[in-house]
């Protein structure tokens, strides 16, 4: 049985290691850049999708054909051949079949540890989508028998490759993030989710993971392996502060303000949405607002105003998923975008306002949607330029211009650049809110 692998012409990271600071929101990298990254999170988000009209069922087609070129070019750890259309294991459960495999052997072993792991795969009460990792996975872990990660740890961490509900292939080509089997405390009880992208090199799971073969099937569900170990995200603020060239100017700010010591008083219940604005975002504010806003005590108040309207508390937007706080008798709007109506065809379009933490003013988001592919616009002219930043305490969107409430779209807002005056009087009736409370639940945004 032969296993080999088409080098991606992508970044891609290394099992358990702190992904590549610069890599994030790049485009891909050569494949030299590959060989030499350490690992790292890319955004496959080749161009705005600001016109969902023209040219739509040609791009459907081309990725649909990507994504079939995209796993049959990968070899088959499982034997046979790729495709719905072939039924690997329909007599054996998903443990079973990564058990009895030579390529998932590592892993197999890792989960026959963990006895509540084993009866989920072996479960044939639901549908599971497992991503396994395949041997090679586990070579360039070092091996520290004397400080082995806790048994919670690992339980966790093998939850996160189990995908709740059935994903076979035509699926994920509709599909942006998915519900794993890790129910996250600190998204309120709800389950983590992976993001997945179908590309021309493929597929991705989580920016830096690539599907290397696709389409297993079991009687409790479907297997695809997968080239790296997936590890639950962190929180965040440590996710923004992984990409300095990325967010510098935002990390700047929440210095310069002592923004963390005031998110730290924020209640926290189902989550957070941060819409997290790029380094080219502010730069779009141009250099007078830039230099207010970084270079004057004033101007540190309108800044720390500015922040506030980045941030959505208790409710957790992904371009396909909603969490909302369920104790104060909310539920999720029920039409929001799936990838079960993706398969409907025509546009389809879901509109959330969402209150940030300035005063309770709204952030308006509109997500439109053709087949497998998401527009998110935010306040009717900000484009979210890479979409679900998956973090263990919410989802980071990153806009392309920094959020200014009540401003229209026009010339002005389509260029970014904003007199200083403008600025003053858009914020002006905020700077006066209390910074003051002894709430600590948000310890660690």
């Amino acid at each position: 049985m032969r296993l080999s692998a088409t080098v991606p012409f992508a970044a891609a990271a290394a099992a358990i290691v702190i992904p590549d600071l610069s890599s994030w929101a790049d485009f891909v990298p050569s494949q030299d850049e590959v060989r030499k990254s350490v690992g790292g999170f890319v955004s496959d988000v080749k161009g705005n999708l600001d016109s969902l009209a023209s040219g739509f069922e040609d791009v459907i087609t081309s990725a649909g054909d990507a994504l079939e070129s995209a796993f049959q070019d990968e070899a088959n750890p499982f034997g046979g051949h790729h495709g719905g259309h072939h039924r690997h294991g329909e007599n054996l459960t998903i443990y079973e079949l990564i058990k009895e495999n030579d390529y998932t052997s590592k892993f197999a072993a890792i989960v026959d540890e963990h006895e509540s792991i084993v009866k989920l795969l072996n479960s044939t009460k639901a549908n599971y989508t497992l991503f396994v990792p395949i041997n090679a996975a586990f070579e360039h872990i070092p091996d520290h028998s004397d400080h082995k990660p806790s048994k919670e740890f690992v339980e966790a961490l093998l939850k996160y490759h189990v995908g709740v509900g059935l994903y076979p292939a035509g699926r994920i080509l509709a599909t942006h993030t998915l519900p794993t089997a890790l129910d996250e405390e600190e998204l309120g009880g709800e389950p983590q989710r992976l993001r997945v992208r179908v590309g021309l090199t493929g597929v991705r799971v989580n920016f830096y993971d690539k599907v290397v073969g696709a389409d297993y099937f079991a009687k409790n569900g479907v297997i695809h392996a997968v080239r790296n170990i997936l590890v639950p995200p962190p929180r965040v603020g440590r996710l923004l502060s992984l990409f300095p060239s990325k967010f510098s100017t935002l990390l700047l700010a929440m210095e310069k303000t002592n923004f963390v010591d005031f998110i730290h008083s924020v209640p926290l219940g189902t989550g957070s949405t941060v819409f997290a604005p790029s380094n080219t975002a502010f730069d779009r504010l141009g250099p007078g607002a830039n230099a207010f806003l970084f270079n004057s005590e004033k101007g540190l108040k309108y800044l720390k105003a500015l922040l506030k309207y980045h941030i959505v508390v208790n409710e957790t937007l992904y371009s396909d998923a909603l969490y909302i706080d369920k104790s104060e008798g909310k539920s999720a709007p029920v039409d929001i975008l799936t990838d079960d109506e993706a398969e409907t065809e025509g546009v389809r379009h879901y509109h959330v306002d969402l209150p940030s933490l300035l005063k309770e003013k709204n952030i308006s988001v509109d997500i439109t949607r053709w087949g497998g592919f998401i527009d998110v616009k935010v306040n009717g002219y900000v484009h979210v330029a890479v979409q679900d930043g998956i973090a263990r305490n919410g989802a980071v969107q990153v806009v392309d211009q920094v959020l200014l409430p009540h401003r229209s779209p026009g010339n002005s807002a389509t260029q970014g650049e904003v007199d200083v005056e403008e600025l003053k009087q858009i914020l002006e009736p905020f700077i006066e809110e209390s910074d003051e409370s002894t709430n600590e639940e948000w310890s660690d945004l």
